[in-house]
């Protein structure tokens, strides 16, 4: 399922501790990340117009019985990668679809 949401960025490399997922979620997040914000913000100083897809790999620390690992992170992302592959080319083949989201999207 695609689903709209707001990204979180913290540096990493580390996992969020507890505490600072408690915090993100009072702030609004619903997903966070190590990545996708400093390529948006320097694809932005480029002019360049942008849209992002985040795949959600684990569940954040303190919302599963189990820390996150990077075995589990690096396991979902094979299980998508075909999934997300397609999705890309049908954006790409029809580019269209992501025009109409434009108004959901930050620029």
């Amino acid at each position: 399922d695609l689903r709209e949401g707001i990204y979180a960025w913290l540096l990493g490399p580390s996992y969020e501790t507890p505490a600072e997922i408690r915090m993100l979620g009072r702030m609004g997040a619903t997903l966070v990340g190590m990545s996708t914000v400093p390529e948006i913000i320097a694809l932005r100083q480029l002019g360049v117009t942008c849209a992002a897809f985040s795949l959600v790999t684990n569940l954040a620390a303190g919302m599963a019985p189990t820390l996150p690992s990077h075995e589990e992170v690096m396991a979902e992302g094979e299980r998508a990668a075909s999934y997300f592959g397609g999705l890309l080319r049908r954006l790409v083949a029809h580019p269209d679809l992501l025009a109409r989201r434009r108004g959901n999207v930050a620029a």
